[in-house]
């Protein structure tokens, strides 16, 4: 009799808190339309068809567009209008998003959402191979991230071809942001530039940095990797690839929340990037150290400046969880004590839109 009162009381708690959340306190209402582009250079992961450039865009929608909140699994992914019709706005800067390891564009809405309102459009990409938006993942999607750089200028390419989306944007302003993985493929992006081979050779000396362990959302281990690497074309020609960097000029600045294998560059391989840069590193964040970090930072981006959140680890910048996700994915959706996560996301979401509102001025 006890279990089934405490089984009715979480039930009405998960109701409770999914009827209970308030509308964001914006302007305008947000926009979200989702799109399926591809890259006809090159092959998906199996080979068979060219790779997929999926995207969630966010925008200013019209006036009386009706937002609703959009909740997937254990994760809520903010609240807009799904489909809604352009508000009648001159055209906005573009910032691009890239995600985590094994996450996806909706995991950034927070982020996504607050630019929107700060006057940018805001357009993420879901990695192929490496996203929880795919049935399944591809351990080439893990271990070769110039492919993700590679999708942020695929994106650009589409979002200015797309008839229903360019016209609002102001292709002479256009940043980008990503968090972990996705920071540094929005560094890659611009000139961070690491091969999978370098990647490789460094690790043998490095064995216990996090930088060269897979991460804990692989589905694969090492000896899968090398067997794959060996016998996928796709995977090879992606190998190869690797060995060029990507500099994309259209991107001006860049803003990488907890940014992924950073600490395995020379400084030499970070004064490369070619755009303004801002990072935002977590204090105890166990995946990306910040001390090491900071330092080679320091040494290789001077044009960069930093914002530094004390007591936080490294997921509290994924989206909000549901009651749910706190009470079953705890590594994920539950945070030190007097850690809020909602007043954590806006912080850093004044401080995007700062940094691109200085950065991509016209």
């Amino acid at each position: 009799m006890t279990r089934f009162f405490l089984y009715v009381a979480v039930a009405a708690a998960l109701a409770l808190s999914a009827g209970c959340r308030k509308a964001p306190d914006r302007e305008g209402p947000v926009g979200r339309m989702h799109r399926a582009y591809f890259d006809g250079e090159r092959a998906n992961w199996q080979g068979a068809s060219s790779r997929p450039i999926a995207a969630t865009v966010w925008y200013p929608a019209a006036a009386d567009s009706i937002e609703t909140d959009w909740t997937v699994s254990v994760f809520r992914f903010g609240r807009s209008a799904l489909d809604a019709p352009f508000a009648n706005s001159p055209p906005r800067p573009l910032i691009l998003l890239s995600h985590g390891t094994g996450g996806s564009a909706a995991q950034l809405s927070w982020l996504a959402e607050r630019l929107v309102g700060e006057g940018f459009l805001v357009a993420g990409v879901n990695h192929h191979g490496n996203t929880a938006a795919e049935d399944r993942a591809s351990p080439a999607g893990f271990v070769l991230p110039g492919e993700r750089a590679r999708d942020l200028s695929v994106l650009i390419d589409a979002l200015l071809a797309d008839p229903a989306i360019a016209p609002h944007i102001d292709k002479e302003r256009i940043g980008a942001a990503g968090f972990s993985l996705g920071g540094y493929s929005a560094l890659a992006a611009v000139g961070a530039h690491l091969s999978f081979a370098e990647h490789q050779r460094r690790c043998m000396g490095a064995v216990d940095s996090p930088a060269c362990q897979l991460p804990p959302e692989a589905v694969f281990n090492i000896n899968e990797l090398r067997a794959l690497a060996a016998q996928s074309p796709a995977f090879e020609a992606g190998i190869a690839r690797s060995a060029q960097p990507v500099t994309e000029a259209r991107i001006r600045a860049v803003y990488a929340i907890a940014p992924a294998l950073v600490t395995l560059l020379e400084p030499a391989e970070l004064a490369a990037v070619n755009s303004q840069v801002r990072i935002v590193l977590a204090e105890q964040d166990r995946q990306i150290p910040m001390a090491t970090t900071t330092e080679l930072l320091t040494r290789g981006l001077r044009q960069s400046s930093q914002l530094r959140i004390p007591e936080a680890g490294h997921y509290v910048f994924l989206a909000p969880c549901t009651l749910r996700g706190r009470m079953f994915l705890a590594e994920l959706c539950r945070d030190a004590d007097g850690i809020a996560r909602g007043d954590i996301h806006a912080r850093v979401g004044r401080d995007a839109a700062a940094f691109f509102k200085a950065q991509l001025s016209p």
